[in-house]
């Protein structure tokens, strides 16, 4: 690649990220944390790059879309080798890419990436620390009583489907809609279990009651 080509990509790509990173589409109902730049795309992302291996980020991507990102990714290994700043814009456009087709193949909108740290609730980060741990416990003391059991047995299909080869991408696509699965319906008990453990008009909240960390 030669340097008239990679001014001219680093042009086309700074582009792009400006456009995407605008969020030029509708407000949308966030779909857990997959848009984050701590969230597991990214991470997976970053995995990848420095591994060299577009297997790791496929899995997140439906089949029928993986071409634009295989396409992509030996351009973003190029880019990368440059300059700190073309390796900072090449991870951001590779970012965002994957994001995009990510949340098409869940039928959402793309808004941009959003920034790490944000604040997701007590229930997306317990449930992140229940599959690192292998521990659903402390996650279903957050739930309300009859939702415990179907998130229960969420948990337990994420955790049969974790362990998979990270260079067989269909194992691990299946991993990832258990997954997405897992975080969508815990997504939706969330707003329920905040509003039933709010204290009704009246009541006096307990002074020693913990906060949940995100």
């Amino acid at each position: 690649m030669n340097a008239k080509n990679v001014t001219r990509l680093l042009k086309q790509w700074s582009i792009w990220a400006l456009l995407l990173g605008a969020g030029l589409a509708q407000p949308a109902r966030v779909f857990a944390h997959c848009d984050g730049m701590d969230g597991p795309v990214v991470q997976a992302a970053q995995k990848a790059l420095e591994s060299r291996n577009v297997n790791l980020v496929l899995i997140w991507v439906p089949k029928a879309d993986e071409r634009e990102v295989k396409e992509l990714f030996p351009k973003v290994l190029n880019v990368r080798k440059l300059t700190p700043e073309a390796r900072e814009l090449a991870d951001r456009y590779f970012f965002e890419t994957l994001v995009r087709v990510h949340r098409a193949g869940e039928g959402a909108p793309y808004t941009g990436l959003k920034p790490a740290g944000r604040d997701l609730g007590p229930i997306i980060p317990a449930a992140d620390r229940a599959i690192d741990s292998r521990r659903v416990e402390p996650l279903l003391r957050l739930l309300p009583q009859q939702a415990r059991q179907r998130a229960g047995q969420l948990f337990q299909d994420v955790l049969e489907k974790k362990s998979y080869d990270p260079n067989d991408v269909e194992a691990g696509r299946q991993y990832v809609r258990a997954y997405v699965r897992f975080m969508h319906e815990l997504e939706e008990l969330g707003g329920r279990a905040v509003h039933e453990h709010q204290p009704k008009a009246g009541e006096h909240q307990d002074h020693g009651h913990q906060s949940h960390q995100n």
